[in-house]
Formats: C-alpha cells, sequence, structure tokens
C-alpha cells in the first residue's frame, strides 16, 4: 500500500479491522499454516469480490490472525456490509470441508491511525484489537456455535452502522458494555446471517485479565473455593430445573443434586449401554477391564 508520507507522527482517519481465529491455540504446528492459508484465502477473496484492490488495503500478520487498515478514499459502508457478506460466504465454504470449523472475530473502528515502516499503531488500532479479542465476542462464537462474529466500537455504529446501508441491518446488532484494559467502552455485536444476538447471559470482563482465562479464587483458600464451587453448582441446578436451592438460612432444601469433586468425578442417569463400557480411568492392573 503506497502513502503519501510514512511520517509516524501523522495520523490519518482510517477503518482498522482485526481478525482473529477462534481458539487458535489449539492448533497444532503442523496444522497452523493450513488455519492461516484459510484465514488469508477468505479475506483476500472477499476483498476481490466486494471491489477492493488487495493493494489499496494495509495487510499484516499476527500469527493467528490478521490487522487491516484501509484508507478513507474506500467507502466504510463497503467494508461493513458486502465484504462482511462474502467474508461469511468464503468461511462457509471453507467451513464445509472441515471436521473442526474455522471460527473468526473480526472488529471493526474508525480512528487516527499512524503508519511506519514497521506497520500500524494508535488507540484506535488497540481499541480494534480488545474488541475482537474480547470476551462477549469470544463467547457469543461458541454459545451460538457460529462460523464468524462482528464486533464493531460505539463510535462506528451511531456514524454508520445506525443509518443501514446495503448488507447493513442495524437491528440485527446488540449492545454490551465491556470492561477493557483502557476503561469502560460500548460495543455492538453481530453474527451475520442472525437475528440480534442475546447478550444478556455472557459473563462481563474483569479489566486486566486475561480473556478466558480460570476465574479468580475467593478470599478463604481451598475450603472457600470449594464452597465456592457448590454454591455455583446448586445455583446451576436449580436455574435449569427452575427450583430453590437451600442457602444455609435454615430454609428447607429443594433436593438439587450437588456434588463436590477434588479427584475424578462421573455422573451417569438413565443410561442404556448396548456395548461393554468402561467409564474412568483403568489404574493398577492393565488387564483389567472394570
Amino acid at each position: 500500500m503506497e502513502h503519501d508520507a510514512l511520517d509516524a507522527g501523522e495520523a490519518r482517519y482510517e477503518l482498522v479491522i482485526s481478525v482473529d481465529a477462534r481458539r487458535s491455540g489449539q492448533y497444532s504446528d503442523a496444522e497452523k499454516p493450513r488455519m492461516r492459508e484459510r484465514i488469508y484465502r477468505v479475506l483476500e477473496t472477499a476483498f476481490a469480490q466486494a471491489g477492493v484492490s488487495r493493494d489499496a488495503v494495509h495487510m499484516e500478520d499476527r500469527g493467528d490472525g490478521v490487522l487491516v487498515s484501509v484508507p478513507g478514499r474506500i467507502a466504510v459502508t463497503r467494508l461493513l456490509g458486502l465484504w462482511m457478506v462474502e467474508v461469511h460466504e468464503n468461511l462457509r465454504e471453507e467451513n464445509r470441508s472441515l471436521l473442526v470449523p474455522l471460527g473468526l472475530r473480526v472488529a471493526m473502528h474508525v480512528g487516527p491511525v499512524r503508519h511506519d515502516s514497521r506497520g500500524i499503531s494508535g488507540r484506535a488500532v488497540d481499541l480494534t484489537c480488545r474488541l475482537a479479542d474480547s470476551a462477549v465476542a469470544r463467547q457469543l462464537l461458541d454459545r451460538e456455535r457460529a462460523d464468524l462474529v462482528l464486533a464493531v466500537s460505539d463510535s462506528l455504529y451511531v456514524d454508520v452502522v445506525s443509518a443501514g446501508g446495503k448488507f447493513i441491518e442495524p437491528a440485527r446488532f446488540s449492545p454490551a458494555r465491556l470492561a477493557l484494559k483502557e476503561g469502560e467502552v460500548s460495543a455492538w455485536f453481530h453474527l451475520p446471517g442472525r437475528p440480534a444476538p442475546d447478550i444478556g447471559p455472557i459473563a462481563a470482563e474483569e479489566p486486566g485479565a486475561p480473556a478466558g482465562g480460570p476465574p479468580a479464587a475467593p478470599v478463604g483458600g481451598p475450603e472457600a473455593a470449594l464452597a465456592a464451587m457448590d454454591a455455583a453448582l446448586a445455583a446451576r441446578a436449580a436455574a435449569a430445573a427452575g427450583r430453590r436451592v437451600d442457602d444455609g438460612d435454615g430454609d428447607d432444601e429443594d433436593g438439587a443434586d450437588r456434588y463436590r469433586a477434588q479427584g475424578d468425578l462421573s455422573v451417569h442417569r438413565n443410561n442404556v449401554y448396548q456395548q461393554p463400557v468402561h467409564i474412568g480411568r483403568v489404574t493398577g492392573d492393565s488387564h483389567r477391564k472394570d
């Protein structure tokens, strides 16, 4: 991509796009090159289908994704609309032949971007990457078993998405508040080809906490952690069955199943096994088949 100036001190307003692969850490070293090939094939084919020259955009490799900046002379609505449609269709085509489908988290934001010989930088770039890596984007993709989730900044939604346009349906976006390292921000989420997602049950993010990491241990040591686990399991069981759980105040319990496991735990109900079945680990005599 040619620029009028490569001075890192000069910022220009551009559309920033961050693309990340779902659970990229679970791909083996042999699988990652093929994953990367699919990502680039999906994106670059979509650029051609949307009438955007590959040379007109800046693309940086991120190992498990791609960082893109699009100059202001190219309409943002084309990327939000037609390009996203083509990305989704290309991704679905790729996934037809895969046992484990490739999932993509895409985020967009418009803001000042600085270019230098090594790539792009600026708060607009940071925010876009945070949106793509947010817990809401990750959990929506998994919970809804989707191929693709799109996150846009609040300003991009207000300035562009809310007005609608070809392939842009503002009613199919849902808002969420995100607690990022830089502070709390609003963003809007969309699952292409689907109604507006329900973001209510998705857990809020912790500022500075690694995305998708384990929750912080409760104060009080292992016993407190086990007690908290008991309460969480009981509440989850009650919510699923529509029943009340004893909260320790002397009221009668509802009989909900509760489990505390410090080792292995298997629970099986109403199962019919057609063949000999082994459940759990075999220890001691390796010839024993329990």
